[in-house]
């Protein structure tokens, strides 16, 4: 299998049919192998009942629905998970996102990237959502070193074994760029066109936008620090036991030479260094703490730290090779 095309629904009965009609006609005009994989979010429309019907007229639709509405992500991921082709576009079924672009993916893909975002240059949602997403997009660039321009675009391709490597859970499926990145992946972004919702309603309200700040800590500390908390928490644990240390110092200089009350005159002070230095005993702590769950998490699996691309060897190598077997 080739393509693999990834749609998550969520009471989306009147768009799901145009948005199949106009993606088998697309996969068709690549004639190539592909299949449409249309993931049912715990509707409770009839987008369960068209998926369906569907279902039983085309051999190259695969249907999954969850149990309940799990949320965008969680969709993606069982989408995913059922994908067999070698590149996988992912993409709304509201029909913001056109069918009519996934080509160009691909052609960007054949040029040797691992993953191709969607940009929504011109976005027709409005100021009250375009203007946080652009502040929100620019700290996910700066936070996660991609320089895409739009994270929150679900219409992205990925080439299939670069999205085996990468857990996806939370709401993390705009930060699969990221990830990808830090297993050394190749990232290029193309202009979409974006459309207006016609039918149905939108899931999405600008508290979404807020929510992705927490998740920009989190990513930040996943592409530089997974393997290495104790980098991340040391430092600052570092940093504060020097702050108290250079207080406590200056402290007790001025009790021992300028003989001043120091307790009565620096309490505050003396207090402050005292809590800064044990808090930065406890981020010393969780920073071991970390490097040790960092550890189970990787010895016992034997996972890797670094993803091999291709693996050159001479052909004399290999006719050898062969010979002594």
């Amino acid at each position: 299998m080739n393509y693999s095309i990834v749609v998550p629904f969520h009471n989306e009965e009147e768009n799901l049919p145009e948005l199949y009609r106009r993606l088998t006609r697309v996969m068709e005009d690549l004639d190539d192998d592909y299949e449409l994989i249309f993931v049912d979010d715990g509707s409770n429309d009839q987008t369960h009942q068209l998926l369906r019907e569907i279902c039983q007229l085309d051999p190259q639709v695969v249907g999954v629905r969850l149990r309940r509405n799990f949320g965008q992500t969680a969709a993606l991921a069982a989408g995913f998970d059922q994908a067999e082709g070698r590149i996988v576009v992912a993409m709304d079924g509201d029909l913001q996102h056109q069918p009519e672009d996934i080509p160009r993916f691909i052609e960007k893909l054949n040029e040797g990237f691992d993953v191709v975002s969607g940009w929504r240059k011109n976005r027709q949602d409005g100021f009250l959502r375009t203007f946080p997403s652009r502040v929100a997009n620019q700290l996910m660039a700066l936070a996660s070193g991609v320089a895409i321009h739009d994270f929150g675009t679900t219409f992205k391709a990925y080439r299939h074994d670069v999205l085996e490597r990468i857990p996806i859970y939370g709401q993390m499926h705009r930060f699969i760029p990221a990830m990808a990145s830090v297993e050394g992946a190749l990232i290029a972004e193309i202009p979409i066109e974006d459309k207006p919702r016609l039918k149905g309603r939108s899931h999405y309200g600008i508290s979404r936008t807020f929510r992705v700040m927490f998740d920009i800590l989190t990513i930040r500390f996943i592409v530089r620090y997974l393997s290495r908390p104790l980098h991340f928490f040391g430092g600052i644990g570092a940093a504060m036991i020097a702050i108290s240390a250079v207080l406590a110092g200056w402290l007790l200089f001025k009790k021992l030479v300028w003989r001043e009350a120091v307790f009565i005159e620096n309490g505050p002070m003396l207090i402050f260094a005292a809590v800064t230095f044990l808090g930065g005993l406890q981020f010393l702590g969780f920073g071991l703490l970390g490097d040790l769950l960092a550890r189970l998490y990787y010895a016992p699996q034997r996972r890797n730290i670094y993803n091999v691309a291709r693996i050159y060897r001479s052909e004399l190598t290999e006719t050898f090779e062969t010979e002594r077997l």
